[in-house]
């Protein structure tokens, strides 16, 4: 049975070697999947929201990664205990196949990032990020200090936030006290790289 939760921002969902407890199938908000460097870093590999749950990888065998999850954007989920929701994804060919259609639609989501992390400028994936999140969450508000965005872009915090000050002046974004608001969509998708179109198509047809 699945019981409805809240999600603090912070929340961890996953930790590093440690399979999780729960499923957590998302109903607002936004969890980051970040692999844990040696130094301390970390690097986003996924986005979750309203669109899945974090755990779904983990539901293909014991392999696990240096990955971690937690909530960026405080929410809710409908949780159930890990290993029940596991005994049912292997018994119900139905849930199954739609669990293996979300990791896939990971799996891409996944590979696109990679891709755009090498290729792309900061401005570039700061835009397609914030957009991805505002997605996800539903809304144009986020609470996101720069030094949480310049580890979910991969860049250094003074690089992030030259960024954020010339989407600033162009009144793309405002953002104040570690709250960024989108004022136009629009522009915002003209500065992003390829990489939000495609995730978009993506993400819109996961659930057709």
């Amino acid at each position: 049975m699945m019981q409805p939760v809240a999600l603090p921002l912070r929340s961890p969902l996953f930790d590093v070697g440690q399979p999780p407890r729960y499923v957590h199938l998302l109903t607002s908000g936004q969890a980051s999947v970040v692999a844990a460097l040696s130094s301390g870093q970390m690097v986003e590999v996924a986005l979750v929201g309203r669109d899945g749950f974090p755990e779904a990888l983990n539901l293909l065998g014991p392999l696990s990664g240096e990955m971690r999850c937690f909530m960026q954007v405080k929410g809710t989920a409908l949780r159930m205990d890990f290993r029940r929701f596991k005994e049912e994804f292997e018994r119900n060919e139905a849930l199954r196949n739609l669990v293996l259609r979300y990791v896939q639609y990971g799996t891409l989501i996944t590979s696109q990032l990679a891709a755009c992390n090498r290729i792309h400028d900061v401005e570039q994936r700061l835009a397609r990020w914030l957009l991805m999140v505002s997605d996800r969450i539903g809304d144009t508000h986020m609470q996101l200090t720069q030094e949480f965005l310049a580890e979910m872009v991969g860049s250094r915090r003074t690089t992030v936030t030259l960024a954020i000050g010339n989407l600033q002046r162009s009144g793309i974004i405002e953002n104040q006290r570690g709250r960024i608001q989108i004022i136009d969509t629009a522009s915002l998708q003209d500065i992003a790289c390829e990489c939000y179109q495609i995730t978009r198509r993506l993400y819109q047809s996961l659930y057709e």
